[in-house]
């Protein structure tokens, strides 16, 4: 929202204020009442914010652009001679950063060609989706091969554009954001990716994630994966980013999935197809239904919930096995979950089951950590262990004597960890493999890692793809 004086003055966050209203905490927005992320105008000390419910966020400029202007004027002599002192710095402390980033491969020495991405604030839970996104090689190699859709022209055209609301800019693609992002992340370079145009698009078309608050990883994947999937239904600026998948991929038809429409690239990875069976108990109907699924989210068995750790002796460790049998078992519904039975036309005690009817391309398991109680929202840190190849997904198929044993097989692609006690605090990290090796991605940082330290995460995300010798075999 904008403050009256916002043409003659500037509202800047507390963090860099005097606090001329008081307490930072105190602050909260004269138009919502949030007290989250609050600015201050330092002429009329009106406070406003970056939350969604406000339809906007405030932007520091002036009416007039000024502040943009100051801006332009800093990236021209960004752009003139005085910058060749600060490259020769830049390229002396790449040099010695590529030192610190060579490890030894078969005797020989080689460079960790992975690319971090700069934490903005609280973006750790974006960094980790997008690490193992990239890692999704049939998905990821989709994206990078995609057309550039160029949003800006004439003067802007091939410029940095700092976004402000003076711009009014709506013209925006999800898509080609992440392409770019993704085109970055494999390129070698050793300097951390800064994924800020990304991240200024998803403020524009995801307000629930405007901010710098601690986000849920799996929210915002569901969020993504969405998105992405409407935008290439309608393509953007009257281009159909359809049109790709239908010509160029090499995806076969039978792989697709449709979800909300047309199949796109995200239904045909990552879309299966559950039956859910519901019995009454009281006549017996039976009702089956279809519902196409993006991912799976497991609970974790009760009994296994105070074992926070592989070697801890009290018990056995809970398996993603464990978590699989859990969603697919025979389960009576309560008292609050009663089915409409349309034989006995009232609520009646039924039973429900799951059964996979389709299995899709990258199988993607969200195992169900964070927990509302009275109060708060709690989370189970047990250990779950899981196979890093080979999982076998034959016995929850719905007609498993009619799937070849093969394709039924998984191999782990990449684990987004969640470390800390609460989904609105705490860190995000991934694990990921590529070309053979694993990495662990920590925002900027990139390591070298070994599959017993990814066995040894406790998983929030696990991300699994056909098994190699499958997906060798299939001409895709």
């Amino acid at each position: 929202m904008e403050c009256p004086h916002l043409s003659s003055s500037v509202c800047i966050a507390p963090d860099s204020a005097k606090f001329p209203n008081g307490s930072p905490s105190s602050w909260c927005c004269s138009v919502c009442r949030s007290n989250k992320s609050p600015w201050v105008c330092l002429t009329c000390s009106s406070v406003h914010c970056g939350s969604y419910r406000c339809d906007d966020f405030v932007v520091n400029d002036t009416k007039l652009g000024l502040v943009q202007k100051v801006r332009e004027h800093l990236q021209n002599l960004e752009n003139s001679a005085y910058t060749a002192d600060r490259h020769r710095k830049r390229k002396l402390l790449e040099n010695s950063s590529l030192n610190s980033k060579l490890l030894k491969v078969n005797g020989s020495t080689a460079a960790i060609c992975a690319t971090g991405l700069r934490n903005l604030g609280n973006t750790c839970f974006m960094n980790a989706i997008l690490q193992s996104l990239s890692n999704i090689e049939q998905f990821c190699c989709y994206f990078k091969e995609l057309p550039a859709v160029e949003l800006r022209n004439g003067k802007t055209a091939g410029r940095r554009t700092y976004h402000t609301r003076s711009q009014g800019d709506t013209s925006v693609s999800l898509v080609e954001e992440f392409r770019k992002t993704l085109c970055a992340l494999w390129q070698g370079s050793q300097t951390a990716f800064s994924p800020e145009s990304l991240f200024y698009v998803i403020w524009k078309i995801m307000p629930n994630f405007r901010g710098y608050q601690q986000q849920d990883a799996h929210e915002f994947m569901r969020y993504l994966l969405d998105h992405l999937h409407l935008e290439l239904q309608g393509g953007f600026n009257g281009v159909s980013r359809s049109a790709v998948l239908q010509e160029n991929s090499t995806l076969s038809a039978s792989s697709k999935c449709c979800v909300n429409g047309a199949s796109t690239v995200v239904t045909a990875i990552f879309g299966g197809i559950l039956q859910n069976e519901v019995n009454c108990l009281i006549c017996g109907t039976e009702s089956r239904k279809f519902d196409p699924f993006l991912d799976l989210s497991l609970d974790i068995p009760s009994q296994f919930r105070s074992k926070r750790s592989k070697n801890q002796e009290n018990g056995p460790v809970c398996s993603l096995r464990d978590c699989l049998r859990s969603f697919t078992d025979l389960e009576e519904l309560d008292e609050t979950e009663l089915y409409m039975c349309h034989k006995c036309k009232k609520k009646q005690k039924s039973t429900k089951k799951f059964w996979i009817q389709k299995l899709p391309k990258v199988l993607c398991l969200h195992l169900k950590r964070f927990h509302w109680t009275a109060y708060l929202r709690n989370k189970v840190d047990t250990y779950v262990e899981f196979p890093l190849r080979g999982l076998d997904m034959k016995c929850y198929l719905l007609e498993p004597e009619n799937s070849d044993p093969e394709n039924c097989l998984y191999d782990l692609a990449a684990v987004v960890v969640h470390h800390g006690s609460g989904v609105g605090s705490g860190h995000y990290t991934a694990y990921a493999t590529h070309e053979g090796r694993w990495f662990h991605f920590n925002d900027s940082t990139v390591t070298l890692t070994d599959e017993e330290t990814v066995g040894k995460a406790k998983a929030y995300i696990l991300f699994y793809v056909e098994h190699q010798a499958r997906a060798g075999s299939e001409k895709l």
